[in-house]
This record gives C-alpha cells, sequence and structure tokens, in this order.
C-alpha cells in the first residue's frame, strides 16, 4: 500500500527509476498470490480496533509527511491506508495529531457501515485508536495546547470533540508493536514481514495442510 502510495505522486511524469519500481510491486504481487488475511470468528477480538502512524517529513521534495491507518475486527485487518498529508507539519507531534485525524474521520464512516450491515456490537461505546506518540494523544484531549498548534489547519481539531464525546480513544502503544508503520514507510524484510503477519495476513497453502 505505501508502495503504491509513494509511485502514484510521479504518474504525471514517471521516470525509468519509476518503472521499475512498479515492476518490483508486480513482482511482489505474483510471488505473494497465495497470501490472504483470515479472519476469526469468537476469538475475543470482535470489537473494531485502529492503529494510526506517521511518517514525519519523509517526502524528501516537499517534506511532507505520510499519513497510515489500519482497522481490524475478527483478527484480521479490514480497512487501511496510506496517504500524503496535504500540509507540512512542523514536529513529529503534529504529523502524528494530522494522521490521527485522518484514522478518526474513516474510524467514523466505518462505524456508520458496520451499523448498517449489523455489525452494531462491535462498534458499541469508543472505538479504541492506538498511537505511538504521547503528545499527540495528549494534544487530542487537551484544549490548552490548542496555543502550541495553531497553525495546524482547523479541520483537523475535530479529534477533540469526538474523544471528549465518547466516540474515540486515542490510547499509546509501543512503537515496534505499531501496525500501521508498514503504511507509512519503507521497512527491513524482517520488519515488514512481522507486521504483515499482524494485519492477519497468512499464507492460504499453509493453512490448508494444516487443516
Amino acid at each position: 500500500m505505501y508502495s503504491v502510495c509513494l509511485l502514484s505522486r510521479f504518474m504525471e511524469s514517471p521516470t525509468r527509476q519509476h518503472m521499475l519500481a512498479a515492476k518490483r510491486v508486480l513482482r511482489y504481487l505474483k510471488g505473494s498470490a497465495s497470501l490472504g488475511i483470515w479472519y476469526s470468528k469468537g476469538d475475543g477480538e470482535d470489537q473494531l480496533l485502529g492503529y494510526t502512524d506517521s511518517d514525519y517529513a519523509g517526502d524528501a521534495d516537499d517534506r511532507r509527511s505520510t499519513s497510515g491507518y489500519a482497522f481490524f475486527l475478527a483478527g484480521g485487518v479490514i480497512s487501511w491506508a496510506s496517504k500524503k498529508q496535504p500540509i507540512v507539519t512542523l514536529s513529529t507531534t503534529e504529523a502524528e495529531y494530522v494522521a490521527a485525524a485522518y484514522c478518526v474521520a474513516h474510524c467514523v464512516w466505518l462505524k456508520k457501515v458496520l451499523e448498517s450491515i449489523g455489525w452494531g456490537a462491535a462498534v458499541a461505546g469508543k472505538t479504541v485508536i492506538l498511537c505511538d506518540n504521547s503528545s499527540a494523544i495528549k494534544l487530542s484531549r487537551n484544549p490548552v495546547l490548542h496555543g502550541r498548534s495553531k497553525h495546524i489547519d482547523v479541520r483537523f481539531h475535530f479529534i477533540r470533540d469526538l474523544v471528549k464525546n465518547g466516540e474515540v480513544d486515542l490510547e499509546h502503544c509501543d512503537t515496534k508493536e505499531q501496525v500501521a508503520d508498514i503504511m507509512t514507510k519503507p521497512l527491513k524484510l524482517e520488519t515488514f514481514q512481522l507486521l504483515r503477519s499482524k494485519l492477519g495476513v497468512c499464507d492460504f497453502t499453509e493453512v490448508v495442510k494444516t487443516d
């Protein structure tokens, strides 16, 4: 997802380097055709859970950050995204805060969709969203900190109302457990495979052999 997001920024005038990168993505897809997302019923993971992350100033051209999020239900990821932020943030806290705002906006939409198809129990009460930046979490809960972030577009501050109303709750998670990291930056092979497995992705040929 991150690779596709990155390549899409050069669609107007791609170079040979971009074409080679696109071919590498296609080779990965061909080599991972047996992979799929495994969902399980009644495993205690029947509540909607979200992860949000950002890569601060990851774009070397305009120094904008990349937002990423992933939502889980029934033990597997059901919705995810990787998106370049429309503004330049001045710190990792602000980059994480903007990423969290995108995640929360999608969470509100996703909860309505799940309710409409009979999954209301999965979204009852507040939805927990995990973030690995403590300062961004504090910024979402404490209006007093607004003075330190006045330059952030007002559209990103709606997250505070949702936290106050109990719609969502931002909680801290360890950086090593931040699954959305796979949506925001290139990773080492071992880390990529670990986070991919945490998304609920598994080899179905192995599952068939086990059964």
